[in-house]
């Protein structure tokens, strides 16, 4: 029984396409909540117990459905519970930062099945595709899973996505923009992409510090500065997909060159290859600083780890460059504030882990620059799975739109 693959220009009629909308029907529910009993599903798709009994034995001899047990008796015979099988689907999720990409292999519990791998690739890589697929082969190899039981790839990434369409606007070359195209081609699975501060966003929204927050701000703090958006309980793609490109907004009047070819970004400020220039800077102009003492010949070395180990022992001027990020971003923030009124910001990244020493001029811009009544009762937080949240994210998109109805 062909369920999970693609089935395009295979039309189903009749029976066979109620059933098959059912089944799937099934699979997202049993994917939402885990374990439930064939009673409760069979109310749920509107149909017969019997019938309902009939689907999920089908599933089961597909290798995708289990018995877990039994449940609560409310009275009778205690039901038995159906779940999704952990060994027979996966996905693999890809997540591009600036320098480089991670590869992590989950199954329908959200669960990795085998360590997330760090690949040397980015998203102008004419060999990018090839690096993913290699890799992700690999790590099948490696740890015993059968391709066949793969059904969907997802990358997250850098730049001006289209997920309806699969294209990176921001890629340099236009004949490798389409990815979706390029990653369907290598792999012969279902293929996602999306911008990767938005599935950052996502995976906070359904797995982390955002879950249960219908209107949050989800910040992607690295070397360049993303923001998803949450808003009304749902991912916030924007009109043409391009929803938060906050860290492109004008910042400084005579600012310096940003990547997209404009002056005086919000990223030319807060970055963190902002915050490396301005500690080098110093550290060459002999500023008194740890940083100093440690990197004066080997300046080269220098990482926003450093900057913020500093800061926790109290090196002034690491706190002062956190802090000059901080109250950037913070004022930046407050008009996001006064225009979306969230009830979270969460902030994820590499420059995340200076914890207070952000935190802290982050709240006192935002105090300066926004109406009290509109921020005053907003919390901010450092995530706590930033370094998953955006393939997190990307796994429950890869699930949710393997288990959709794809005729609709």
């Amino acid at each position: 029984m062909i369920l999970l693959e693609n089935i395009k220009g295979k039309k189903l009629t009749g029976n066979a396409l109620k059933n098959y909308r059912r089944k799937k029907k099934i699979l997202s529910l049993l994917y939402e909540n885990d374990t439930l009993s064939a009673t409760f599903l069979s109310k749920q798709i509107g149909v017969s117990l019997p019938t309902a009994i009939s689907l999920l034995k089908d599933l089961g001899e597909s290798k995708l459905v289990e018995v877990r047990g039994s449940g609560e008796s409310k009275g009778g015979r205690r039901p038995t519970l159906f779940g999704l099988k952990r060994d027979s689907i996966f996905v693999i999720s890809c997540e591009l930062g600036r320098f480089n990409g991670k590869i992590g292999v989950y199954n329908s519990h959200n669960e990795l099945a085998a360590p997330i791998t760090v690949v040397e690739t980015s998203i102008d890589d004419d060999d990018l595709v090839d690096k993913l697929y290699a890799e992700a082969r690999h790590i099948l190899e490696v740890n015993n899973i059968d391709y066949s039981r793969v059904f969907a790839v997802g990358t997250a990434m850098p730049g001006l996505v289209d997920s309806i369409n699969g294209i990176n606007y921001t890629i340099k070359k236009e004949a490798y923009r389409n990815v979706a195209d390029r990653l369907s081609m290598k792999f012969g699975k279902m293929v996602y992409i999306n911008n990767d501060a938005r599935m950052e966003a996502y995976g906070e929204f359904i797995f982390g510090a955002a879950k249960d927050h219908n209107d949050a701000v989800i910040i992607n703090w690295n070397w360049g500065l993303g923001i998803g958006l949450i808003l009304g309980g749902k991912l916030y793609n924007g009109a043409t997909g391009f929803a938060g490109e906050l860290s492109h907004t004008k910042f400084e009047e005579d600012g310096d060159l940003c990547i997209c070819g404009k002056r005086g970004c919000l990223e030319t400020v807060v970055s963190a290859s902002v915050l490396i220039q301005r500690a080098k800077d110093a550290i060459s102009a002999g500023k008194i600083s740890q940083l100093t003492n440690r990197f004066q010949y080997k300046i080269e070395e220098l990482q926003p780890k450093d900057v913020i180990d500093a800061a926790k022992l109290g090196d002034e001027l690491a706190i002062t460059l956190l802090s000059e990020v901080g109250q950037a971003l913070g004022k930046a923030l407050s008009n996001t504030i006064q225009l979306l009124n969230p009830d979270i910001i969460v902030i994820g990244g590499i420059v995340s882990r200076a914890n207070q020493y952000i935190l802290t001029p982050i709240q006192q811009a935002i105090n300066q620059h926004c109406l009290e009544q509109i921020s005053g009762n907003i919390e901010i937080v450092i995530s706590e799975n930033w370094e998953q949240s955006g393939l997190l994210g990307m796994t429950a998109k890869l699930f949710q739109k393997l288990f959709s109805d794809m005729y609709k």
